[in-house]
């Protein structure tokens, strides 16, 4: 639809739009071609140039024009529509009622002013209000029909959707059959949205990087990619979930229709305020059915769907209001899954009917969005890191830019193949994203909007430290120097060695690490146990004080439990729980040199990859040295399996899922292993007790399939510890 001439020209005109507050009305119409043309890029191309933030800043400018002269309005008007084409995957499906996009809102005074509209319209001083959180997914509509999953579909452009039935159906927090007959419903449509929970990306994420496929950017594109593909066993495999929030249309057993079926008879102009009295005599729902939206919610979470029901929470007025989205943000983090914002609904289903819509947005709804969190940079260079198992990773260096309260100027762009899967260049324009404290992502470049002068990345083909000769093993995607004794290796090796989960030498942080190594005070892993304090106390800010810490905090360290050496050693793919399984194996580290991969391989979740990763790092003389290195300065590499403890999980196999409320996991963890038991890394047949805390997620699901095992809750555990 456009060239690349006319791309390069829009986008030029939008960044005129959105860096210059003073242009002309009389420049309205270029604006509704730049909007136009960022439509097609979101909704038809699947590839938009601009964030959310950015498109919604433009779409207000044009609204605030037309409102402040109607004649300008044209019917092909951005504002006068719900949205743009389609991609044709799936089979079309019309929806029952359009999905119409919410107004947005990115401040309190956004939200005053909705409200004083709201109260003028229904002529009402107060209005009670519904709060719950924007969840940054997939939109769909799902139908029911004779309480059965008839139907899923995409949000589409509003009018018409994808028709994802057969996918839908591997989402399991969405029920395939439910019992709205209870309530006196033939036929309903439910909105929601389809997610990718952290944990569950994060994972999906490791696992397809052990395959040497790029990492997916953020949740949503993972959740809506997920949605489209054509393989429906792949899309159970990504664990998505369902959140359901509102019901657009129903019919009744006894062919009544409720007031929510009469929304698409509202006012269609946004300034049009007749008929709203008339709205007020509509028949009205059956008794049994919900008359608030937070009763709809309560409705479908009794009916086993995943509604907000726990997040949401119903106020008396608009300041209430702000001050609940504004401490909801500030726990934006802390939840399992992505927000970017929260809605706020009227609460009376009839009042929202009185309300109506405009032929863009519901009156009755709004979206508080949070801080942006992404944003247009440029790419200007990049660096070249080596890792402590010597993996080579760029490192870009972009133009500093603020993403969700943080200045971002260097992003990690994992290995070669990531940098060609993005097409990135040297000089490229690039959109990054910043979810809670997850590292930036690259989402993608720009390229149309490159003049020529951008570069191809060139990849070393010699260590960047050590300068010896890279490796690429034909199963990765990353480049290594196998030197291990490259300077860059050693210091990430001692950095991980003093790390609160491996020795966990206090006072020994990475800043001192380097500045030590840096001194040549310290050259390897056992040289933290022969320092030079005397050395030291010359050093500035090393006081006597300081001296001393570091000195208890070194010697304590020596009477750590073998597994924590174990993970401190660095072993690629060996983490703590794998750790644990290898000093339960044997009674002395050096065992392991006699090892085979086969019987490596027999060890508790030691696959084949892990197995060879441990096999090559103790056949390595190198590594064999180190380890009598610091045996002779006394640590403890025997292992204490011996000594067994005793309790009441005796041979009992324990694993934990979901948000725990009480206790930290790791201490969880540690008092299961206090009193005799075992910890899991995943649901098998081998497991004993699943322990479900809040938000759980998929590992409940396979739990539930296998009749031994026991699925208790958080307090059920801790009764377990005391008797």
């Amino acid at each position: 639809m456009y060239n690349p001439q006319q791309v390069k020209e829009l986008q030029t005109a939008t960044l005129k739009w959105l860096n210059n507050k003073n242009i002309s009305v009389n420049e309205v119409e270029e604006l509704r071609n730049i909007l136009r043309f960022h439509e097609n890029r979101y909704y038809v191309m699947n590839d938009p140039l601009v964030s959310d933030f950015e498109y919604d800043s433009l779409y207000k400018q044009l609204e605030k024009f037309e409102q402040e002269d109607a004649a300008i309005i044209t019917r092909d008007s951005p504002t006068q529509r719900v949205g743009g084409g389609l991609i044709k995957d799936f089979p079309k499906t019309q929806h029952l009622v359009p999905m119409l996009s919410l107004e947005n809102s990115y401040n309190a005074n956004d939200l005053v002013d909705w409200d004083r509209k709201a109260r003028e319209l229904s002529k009402l001083d107060t209005i009670e209000y519904c709060a719950e959180p924007k969840f940054d997914g997939a939109s769909i509509s799902v139908i029911y029909e004779n309480d059965q999953l008839l139907r899923g579909v995409t949000r589409g452009d509003g009018e018409t959707g994808d028709d994802i039935t057969a996918n839908i159906k591997q989402v399991r927090s969405l029920p395939l059959s439910a019992a709205f007959s209870k309530y006196g419903i033939e036929q309903i449509e439910i909105r929601g949205e389809v997610l990718m929970n952290k944990s569950n990306f994060k994972k999906y994420n490791d696992l397809i990087m052990e395959e040497g496929l790029p990492p997916l950017a953020n949740p949503r594109n993972a959740a809506a990619g997920s949605l489209r593909i054509k393989d429906s066993k792949e899309v159970g495999r990504r664990n998505l979930e369902a959140f359901l929030y509102h019901v657009s249309y129903h019919t009744t057993t006894d062919n009544r229709q409720p007031t929510t079926d009469k929304r698409k008879q509202a006012p269609q102009n946004s300034n049009d305020r007749t008929d709203i009295e008339g709205l007020k005599n509509q028949q009205p729902a059956t008794s049994n059915q919900p008359l608030t939206h937070s009763g709809m919610l309560e409705m479908l979470w009794n009916l086993g769907f995943r509604s907000p029901k726990k997040e949401m929470k119903v106020v008396k007025g608009i300041e209430a209001i702000i001050k609940y989205v504004e401490e909801f943000e500030t726990k934006r983090d802390e939840l399992p899954y992505e927000i970017d914002g929260m809605v706020i609904k009227v609460n009376d289903l009839d009042l929202q009917d009185r309300l109506g819509m405009t032929s863009h947005h519901p009156r009755w709804a709004i979206a508080y969005k949070f801080k942006a969190r992404q944003a247009s940079s440029k790419l200007l260079g990049v660096e070249f890191q080596v890792g402590r198992t010597g993996a080579v990773t760029p490192v870009a260096k972009i133009q500093p830019v603020q993403v969700g309260g943080v200045t971002v100027s260097s992003i990690s762009v994992h290995n070669e193949e990531y940098i060609r899967e993005k097409d990135l260049k040297l000089g490229d324009h690039i959109l990054i994203e910043r979810s809670g404290d997850v590292i930036p992502q690259i989402v993608k470049s720009l390229p149309e909007l490159r003049d020529g002068n951008e570069k191809t990345i060139p990849f070393p083909t010699t260590c960047p430290v050590c300068n010896d000769t890279l490796y690429k093993p034909e199963d990765e995607a990353v480049w290594r120097c196998v030197n291990i004794n490259c300077e860059a290796q050693v210091v990430e090796r001692i950095i991980h060695f003093v790390s609160k989960d491996a020795l966990d030498i206090r006072s020994f942080g990475e800043a001192n690490v380097r500045k030590f190594y840096s001194l040549g005070l310290l050259k390897n892993v056992p040289g933290i146990y022969t320092l030079d304090f005397d050395a030291l106390g010359k050093l500035e800010g090393f006081g006597q004080k300081s001296i001393d810490n570091l000195k208890a905090a070194i010697e304590s360290s020596k009477t750590q439990p073998l597994h924590r050496i174990i993970y401190g050693l660095g072993i690629r793919y060996v983490g703590e729980t794998t750790a644990k399984t290898l000093a339960q194996a044997v009674s002395n580290i050096f065992d392991f040199a006699d090892y085979t991969l086969e019987t490596l391989q027999q060890l508790e979740d030691v696959g084949v990859k892990v197995a060879g990763s441990i096999y090559e790092f103790f056949k390595n003389e190198d590594n064999l040295h180190m380890l009598q290195q610091l045996k002779s300065v006394g640590l403890e590499l025997q292992s204490k399996k011996a000594a067994k403890r005793e309790g009441n999980f005796n041979g009992q196999t324990f694993l934990f899922t979901g948000t725990l409320n009480q206790l930290k996991r790791s201490d969880a963890e540690e008092m299961v292993e206090q009193n005799g038991g075992k910890i899991m890394s995943g649901v098998s047949s081998k497991l004993n007790y699943l322990i479900v805390g809040d938000d759980a997620g998929s590992k409940l699901e396979k739990a539930k399939k296998i009749p031994a095992i026991h699925i208790i809750s958080e307090d059920e555990f801790l009764k377990m510890i005391t008797t």
